[in-house]
């Protein structure tokens, strides 16, 4: 971009500026309307905020001048949409061929942003099931992840689905896409429902429609598609981003730089704390669910990965470290290092009840391991925290590695990413994007989230918590 192209968009949003002044004026005078979040606290403060822009180094530093439009433009937006709506709105897929479990309509929930060439396509997590008996007790228990029959015409974007720039810094002005989990395989399932099964399991499939249908909605036109999920969600980046790759570049529109962020699911194929039979979803260990599953649903597995593998251990493939390095797309890792679900699955779930040594230390151990699992991941951002999925929670701004934030991490690595995407290979100077906490215990950072019980919903507070994993806390918190 040119400085006079630079100059005009100065120009633009600086004449932007002025009219929203207007505007604002002219509401203090009239009848007051609905006020936005920006202008109460604006009004609290009593002060005039400016945002001065650095002409001078132009044409040397491009990106920090974009930089400066962009904080102008996020400061603005209060003004461009008094009201702004929060709703994602939902779209069932116009291929009725492509189903949730129960053979209703896949579908998603879509707030547009007219002229951001960013998309964002969240799966949705949510376990699985493994077999008839497992999938009917599923269905009694949670419907909606098995069927879109009762799903709400709308919902509200939250974490980072959200379209306020406090709650979403960097990614609240992009076309939000929420893909609610009703195939209960962990999305990669190619399996309709017919006369002999009793389920489909299409997980694959629906994001392949997802795709398709945006491509008309606006997608075509995009320059960035993160496709991002929370635990089976995340898991279902690790086995899908390289394939809507493909798909786009198939369909004609290379271009589209697609990327992936997977959110607490990098699981762990390790040794359970307390062996038990396969007789339920949360006792059955990992690597036994995935073996009956991926039969059971015809899951699909990326094809660099399977290679690795002889026929019939395709499994492996859902384990992030095992497939992480045949993943051709950029991807940044979001894990917890003492992550609930993992140990619910591993029998070591910490209730804070009492515990005994062995326990104690298996749960030491399992945050080693996946420390040592994240060695050779570039993009990565895990703190030793008790807690599973964070990226579509209101507060996920709030936890820290290092003193970095998660927004400020993956901002990090959108920069890195343009910048080799524009053939510079130098990294950015200090913008971490590889940030794994070191202290060894459950919560010893400070950021860490409130601890609340899985089951039950309640608060756990944090000392006795400690005190009842055998931790010494006067010299923890020393």
């Amino acid at each position: 971009m040119g400085p006079e192209v630079c100059a005009l968009l100065l120009l633009g949003l600086l004449y932007w500026a002025g009219d929203c002044e207007a505007q604002m004026t002219w509401q203090r005078l009239g009848q007051q309307p609905h006020r936005s979040w920006a202008e109460r606290v604006a009004d609290d403060r009593q002060v005039v905020e400016s945002f001065p822009l650095d002409l001078t180094a132009l044409e040397g530093n491009m990106e920090s001048f974009m930089e400066q439009i962009q904080s102008l433009a996020q400061a603005l937006y209060p003004c461009a949409s008094q009201q702004p709506s929060e709703d994602l709105h939902l779209h069932l897929l116009l291929n009725k061929s492509v189903t949730c479990n129960d053979g209703s309509p896949a579908g998603y929930y879509l707030k547009e942003s007219k002229g951001s060439g960013r998309w964002l396509i969240f799966l949705e997590g949510g376990w699985y099931c493994f077999n008839r008996d497992t999938c009917e007790l599923r269905h009694s228990a949670t419907p909606h992840l098995m069927s879109s029959k009762d799903w709400p015409r709308t919902r509200i974007g939250t974490g980072i689905l959200s379209s306020l720039p406090e709650e979403n810094p960097h990614w609240w002005n992009a076309n939000m896409v929420f893909i609610p989990y009703c195939s209960s395989d962990v999305w990669s399932g190619a399996s309709p429902k017919t006369k002999k099964n009793d389920y489909a399991f299409m997980g694959t499939l629906i994001i392949q429609e997802v795709v398709r249908e945006l491509l008309d909605r606006g997608l075509a036109g995009g320059k960035v598609l993160l496709l991002a999920g929370s635990s089976a969600g995340g898991t279902g980046v690790l086995l899908n981003v390289d394939r809507v790759a493909k798909q786009l570049e198939e369909l004609g529109y290379p271009a589209i730089q697609v990327r992936g962020l997977v959110d607490s699911g990098w699981f762990l194929d390790n040794k359970q704390y307390r062996h038990t039979d396969c007789v339920d979803t949360l006792t059955c260990a990992p690597t036994e669910v995935i073996r009956r599953g991926i039969k059971y649903w015809n899951g699909l597995v990326p094809e660099p990965c399977r290679r690795q593998f002889k026929e019939g251990e395709e499994w492996n493939c859902f384990f992030g470290y095992k497939v992480y390095p045949t993943v051709s797309s950029p991807l940044f890792v979001v894990q917890w290092l003492f992550d609930q679900a993992q140990l619910i699955v591993d029998n070591a779930y910490l209730t804070g009840q009492p515990v005994q040594e062995d326990q104690r230390l298996y749960v030491q151990n399992l945050a080693g391991e996946l420390r040592h699992t994240l060695q050779n991941v570039s993009a990565s951002f895990a703190p030793a925290c008790f807690s599973h999925e964070v990226i579509i929670r209101s507060q996920w701004t709030e936890v820290q590695v290092n003193g970095t934030s998660l927004p400020e991490a993956l901002h990090c690595w959108d920069r890195s990413l343009h910048r080799s995407h524009n053939a510079s290979k130098a990294p950015v100077k200090g913008c971490p994007i590889h940030l794994v906490d070191s202290c060894p215990w459950p919560h010893c950072n400070p950021t860490c989230p409130t601890i609340r019980n899985q089951f039950t919903g309640q608060e756990v507070n944090v000392a006795p918590f400690l005190r009842r994993m055998g931790f010494d806390v006067p010299s923890v918190a020393q």
